[in-house]
């Protein structure tokens, strides 16, 4: 079968699609045969051999998986050959491991979908989780009214702007481009701020009719992120998911004192986390599921490849021109 590894980290060009062995089946795994593989960060920076969970080498950096069932071990009950399923590493032992045609995973790692739940969309849903989490786990006890999500265009972003909607919350988007802009949109962003040529926070209180919003998500952090403490209602709470402008240089508690007329609270969110709440993650897992099954949520597949030209989905990933999802197929 073919598979992509890693045998010395960089850039796309670290990837190599080659023939491997058939993983052996356990007496309490399945077999997946792939249909089709999500692209994400985490892959990218297993990839570069930064990535603070990373797997042994020589690396499969996949993490999102979906498939048919090809088979089942002998000890394994209530799952059968022909049903279709979405394995994420993130309830794997280690990370990675799902860039390949068949995936060997313990019985237990995989959700079930309905039959109107496409697999391109499933390999989606992993960023929902995150999203989900984000929403309803890192504010403060009063329920969020509103958010403010950094990056509104990307993968994380377009599945907060749709959970924010489903939540009941006002979403106010960041973005660089007037085409990132009118995707965002039609994700059901309520607000666009152009990040590049408007003061985030000046538009964001005067969105806000001047009260601030509940949440600011941002994945960016860098020289910017303190100063998203003026864009907070009161409890408003600023989550960073991610660095990757780097961490600022300020005291943290000196510029929280700046804005003590709303108790403002900074979380560092991540979602390994639930590394060790199995039931959290995977009650995170189901809810979206349900969500899109129901129609609730429709994510946005930015571009697909064939699992043969993983270099130039990295390549697309690492330039960040992607809006929403991508995606590949075996072939």
């Amino acid at each position: 079968m073919k598979a992509v590894l890693v045998h010395r980290p960089g850039g796309p060009e670290a990837l190599d699609y080659a023939e491997v062995p058939m993983p052996d089946l356990g007496a309490r795994d399945v077999m997946i045969r792939a249909q089709a593989f999500g692209v994400g960060q985490p892959d990218r920076l297993i990839r570069s051999g930064i990535y603070k969970w990373m797997p042994p080498l020589p690396a499969n950096p996949g993490n999102d998986v979906a498939g048919i069932l090809e088979a089942v071990g002998a000890e394994v009950s209530g799952l059968a050959v022909g049903q279709r399923v979405l394995l994420s590493a993130r309830d794997l032992a280690q990370r990675g491991g799902c860039y390949a045609e068949y995936v060997a995973a313990p019985a237990d790692a995989v959700h079930l979908l309905p039959d109107n739940v496409a697999f391109e969309d499933a390999v989606c849903l992993p960023n929902y989780q995150v999203a989900w989490a984000l929403l309803h786990r890192c504010g403060a006890s009063t329920l969020p009214h509103s958010a403010l999500i950094v990056g509104a265009a990307g993968g994380v972003g377009t599945s907060l702007v749709q959970l924010a909607k489903l939540a009941g919350m006002k979403a106010i988007g960041t973005v660089s481009t007037h085409e990132k802009a009118t995707f965002a949109k039609n994700m059901g962003a309520d607000e666009i701020i152009f990040y590049r040529d408007e003061d985030v926070v000046v538009r964001t209180r005067a969105l806000t009719g001047g009260r601030g919003v509940s949440l600011v998500l941002d994945h960016v952090c860098g020289a910017e992120f303190y100063s998203y403490l003026g864009a907070l209602d009161k409890w408003g709470t600023l989550v960073s998911y991610n660095a990757f402008a780097g961490l600022p240089t300020e005291n943290a508690m000196g510029e929280m004192r700046k804005y003590l007329d709303i108790c403002p609270a900074i979380r560092c969110f991540s979602f390994h986390i639930y590394d060790h709440d199995r039931e959290g993650r995977r009650e995170i897992m189901r809810t979206v599921i349900g969500h899109l099954a129901d129609g609730a949520i429709r994510p946005s597949i930015f571009r697909r490849f064939k699992l043969s030209e993983v270099r130039a989905a990295h390549e697309l990933l690492d330039s960040g021109a992607a809006f929403g999802k991508i995606v590949m197929t075996p072939g």
